[in-house]
């Protein structure tokens, strides 16, 4: 059995949905190794996080954005977290909705991700700045 983790530092995004399949490929090559486990992605914050969608039609990025932004709107009167801007406690809850961590299967030292899917960074902040991941990988 092999374990490996590594600790990613990417570079700030906007707000909005971004793609980061090619960036988590390519900073833990140790993934071509395992020919059959797991690959686990967790983001060490709590106002952007993770999931898995369509990588093919750029409108699903901005799709997910604006429904999001109806969904949890900002300057809800009944907010009490205020104090890190309007943004900040709308991030929060989007956060915790689309969740913190993500597992994809790995076959033959590849993601075993479908045609149209890819991994992609939910930045719920308009200036979130640098996000930090942790990546395990595991297995024969």
């Amino acid at each position: 059995m092999h374990v490996f983790q590594a600790e990613l530092k990417l570079t700030p995004f906007r707000r909005g949905y971004h793609i980061i399949t090619h960036e988590i490929l390519d900073s833990f090559p140790e993934i071509k190794i395992i020919n059959l486990g797991i690959l686990h992605i967790f983001i060490k914050h709590t106002s952007a996080s993770l999931t898995i969608n369509e990588n093919a039609d750029p409108t699903v990025l901005s799709d997910f954005e604006s429904h999001m932004n109806i969904v949890v709107p900002e300057n809800a009167p009944y907010y009490r977290h205020t104090m890190e801007g309007p943004d900040d406690m709308p991030a929060h809850i989007k956060a915790s909705m689309m969740g913190a961590s993500v597992q994809i299967p790995i076959t033959n030292g590849r993601l075993n991700l479908g045609t149209w899917q890819g991994i992609y960074l939910c930045e719920h902040r308009d200036n979130g700045g640098s996000r930090r991941l942790v990546l395990t990988a595991y297995g024969n």
